[in-house]
């Protein structure tokens, strides 16, 4: 399908082809009719793409933050290689547009295959031929909207969500300062509930656009609109003046400080500058609010990625509810978007309409993309001709079918799966970790024929394949399990698929490397021993640090020990975001998705299976999630370890600190950089977290190398498990049990 992109090192907006997305079971596929371009924003977007290193830094200074904490505990090296990533991907345009529903998640109600639907939400609703959406981002269009009026619904929801905020109604002034888009269809919806509208601009196009819906259109002179402000609101000054305006200066706000009256409501819906003065708002005591984008629920992962909406006698206009305020309008005809559309273009055209928005050579408003009139014929279960009421409507587009499954190798076959020297690879995951870290490290070790790279959406598949030379790229894991030419699957996506595409990688005979964690849940861990057990593939989690020279060291360093091990692992790891997945209890928290790294290098430095386990966690959080941890371990041998994970970061600290203590034998591994046995430096170099070890030792495994490892991978998991299920108590840990 075809796809609008800005590459975010800069140069123009290019249309892709990229796989068609496989949606979840919240979110909703639709063949895309309309989108409309949101000029500002997406301005806003290219060009910061295209500015300079400098003005990226000064435009996000927390990325900023983020590459300067990366330099300091990862050096220089890996952080250049992130920032590098970063530059390389493209960012998808476009998040207000309107189709046809292919297929519906199992997770959403309401929608069904057919449906025309408006779409929103940015990295979602894209200008692109197919559309990934959450199921609550998406509204039935009412009979007599056509898809071009309905594509407007999630932009006409930001003016919305602006204009309740205002909490004005029937008979108030309103003042709308920036008449863009967002600004015409603001001063629309306030006409709609019963305002008075005066709209300001300096441009003749958006004055006389909203002069001919009724609005009193006032070009920007100063105090002579000013005064005509007053004069209209028979002097008094707005009730509410509503900031569309966009740009980094503080103008617009201060100005509509001068066109409200006493005590008024003042919102801010454009991107602005807010270099403010105090006095203005303290003489007229007023309310400055900001309007988020299109309401409740926007930026939440449980409203947006989950489906959980919230109750309407609670929250009654949700963003997916201002969405269908908007069609309703619509339909009824209280509301007119046709005549805003100054420029129409078909999809291939879309460089042309950016090139537009970036040279402004003419006036517009509303940019609008056209779609073909096409409904994909999907394979498989997901076929959507046939709907309740008839056929769809649109010519059938015949999406590729799967390669056919490749039937599970049995045992007696292993040497047949070895024979082919396990080096054709398969890549689910196309994150940062896989860009930046990993798929280094497979190159370094040797791997050399990356066949193709899944990603749930594609788009991001289609960039990896491009940076990163792999033959192919496509949409969802499936082409990738059911390639018969692919030995190899690396598995890189959040943590709760893990298992879940380990069992399927496994059953198909494939050799496995899957990242950390393995499972999040003991039945899941027991699903994919068997399959690694039956499937005749090598299974590799990847816990790194063990194969990491420093730690080799210290092993052979220890070996010649008299007595059990004493091991306490301090990890100093830092504060995350609010929205970062490490508060998703669905990916398992800190302790089952980064803890298990170290108890697996406790039980490698013990030379050890862990037999028992005990678990505290800090209060501030429920247990699975929380940030501050301390994990007990003993192992087979009588030797203890402690694992003490904390959220604290102190800048002279290392981020990882072991000890291992047995008769008169010390040993310490500092941030995986020096080892000192004895009070003696023994190892010293870069960082070294033992990735491409790591991974040379998986492909030794491919071609018929000691499997012997898998095995303390797999107790490594089953004892971080019994962490989790150990919180608060003791429980125990036996190879041969899932729990105490």
């Amino acid at each position: 399908m075809k796809q609008v992109v800005q590459a975010a090192s800069g140069g123009a907006v290019r249309v892709l082809d990229v796989p068609v997305p496989i949606i979840g079971p919240t979110e909703v596929l639709v063949a895309t009719a309309a989108t409309i371009v949101s000029a500002g924003t997406e301005r806003a977007v290219t060009e910061l793409a295209r500015s300079g290193l400098l003005a990226k830094a000064r435009a996000r200074p927390d990325l900023v933050r983020k590459v300067a904490e990366k330099a300091r505990t990862d050096g220089l090296v890996p952080a250049a290689r992130s920032v590098r990533d970063r530059l390389g991907s493209d960012v998808p345009l476009g998040y207000s547009g309107c189709g046809r529903v292919v297929e519906v998640g199992s997770a959403v109600a309401g929608i069904r295959p057919g449906d025309l639907v408006a779409t929103g939400g940015a990295g979602r609703a894209n200008h692109a031929e197919f559309q990934a959406v959450p199921g609550l981002l998406c509204a039935r269009v009412p009979d007599g909207v056509e898809p071009g009026a309905a594509a407007f619904a999630t932009i006409g929801s930001i003016a919305l969500h602006g204009l309740r905020l205002a909490e004005v109604g029937p008979g108030a002034k309103v003042v709308v300062v920036g008449l863009g888009l967002v600004g015409q269809l603001a001063a629309r919806l306030a006409l709609a509930s019963g305002c008075e509208v005066a709209g300001i601009d300096l441009a003749e196009l958006p004055l006389a656009t909203a002069a001919a819906v009724g609005v009193h259109a006032l070009p920007e002179v100063g105090e002579a609109t000013t005064a005509a402000v007053r004069a209209w609101s028979r002097g008094r000054g707005a009730d509410t003046v509503l900031i569309c305006a966009a740009g980094r200066s503080a103008e617009p706000v201060m100005r509509a400080t001068a066109l409200a009256r006493d005590r008024a409501q003042l919102v801010v819906i454009g991107d602005v500058g807010l270099g403010l003065l105090r006095a203005p708002f303290y003489d007229k005591e007023l309310t400055l609010r900001f309007a988020r984008s299109y309401g409740p629920g926007r930026y939440e992962r449980g409203y947006e990625d989950w489906g959980v909406d919230y109750p309407a006698g609670q929250v009654r206009w949700t963003e997916g509810r201002n969405q269908e305020a908007v069609l309703d309008l619509l339909a009824a005809g209280r509301l007119r978007v046709d005549d805003l559309v100054t420029h129409a273009f078909p999809i291939d055209a879309a460089p042309q309409a950016y090139q537009l928005v970036a040279d402004r050579s003419e006036p517009y408003l509303a940019i609008r993309f056209d779609y073909p009139a096409a409904v994909p014929t999907l394979p498989g279960s997901r076929q959507p001709e046939q709907v309740a009421g008839g056929q769809v409507a649109g010519e059938a587009v015949q999406l590729p079918a799967p390669r056919p499954r490749r039937r599970p190798r049995l045992p007696h076959q292993r040497g047949a799966a070895a024979g082919r020297r396990g080096s054709r690879v398969g890549w689910i995951g196309a994150g940062a970790f896989s860009a930046t870290v990993l798929l280094p490290a497979f190159r370094a070790a040797g791997f050399d024929q990356f066949v193709t790279v899944a990603s749930a959406g594609g788009r991001s598949a289609r960039s990896f394949a491009d940076r990163h030379g792999f033959a192919g790229a496509v949409a969802g894991a499936d082409a990738v399990l059911d390639d018969d030419d692919i030995d190899v699957v690396v598995i890189a996506t959040p943590h709760a698929t893990h298992a879940e595409l380990a069992v399927r990688a496994l059953e198909r005979g494939r050799n496995v490397w899957c990242e950390k964690p393995l499972a999040l849940t003991f039945d899941e861990l027991d699903r994919v021993e068997k399959a690694a057990a039956a499937g005749g593939g090598v299974l590799v989690v990847g816990y790194n640090r063990r194969f990491s020279p420093v730690v080799g060291a210290a092993r052979t360093a220890l070996a010649a020990r008299t007595g059990p091990l004493t091991i306490v692992y301090r990890i100093a790891a830092g504060g995350v975001p609010a929205g970062h997945w490490y508060n998703d209890r669905v990916q398992g928290g800190r302790l089952l998705g980064e803890v298990c790294h170290f108890v697996d290098t406790c039980a490698a430095l013990a030379g050890s299976e862990v037999e028992a386990v005990a678990a505290l966690a800090g209060r501030e959080a429920e247990l699975l999630l929380a940030s501050d941890l301390a994990v007990s371990l003993r192992h087979a041998d009588g030797s203890l370890s402690t694992v003490a994970y904390s959220s604290a970061r102190p800048r002279g600290a290392r981020k990882e600190q072991v000890e291992a203590l047995a008769g008169t034998r010390h040993a310490r591994i500092d941030d995986y950089r020096e080892l000192v046995v004895d009070g003696r430096s023994v190892w010293k170099g870069a960082q070294d977290k033992g990735h491409r070890d790591a991974a040379a030792a998986f492909l030794r495994m491919c071609r018929g190398g000691d499997t012997a490892v898998t095995a303390e991978l797999l107790a490594s998991s089953r004892a971080t498990l019994a962490a989790a299920d150990a919180l608060g108590v003791e429980a125990v840990c036996s190879p041969g049990a899932p729990r105490a």
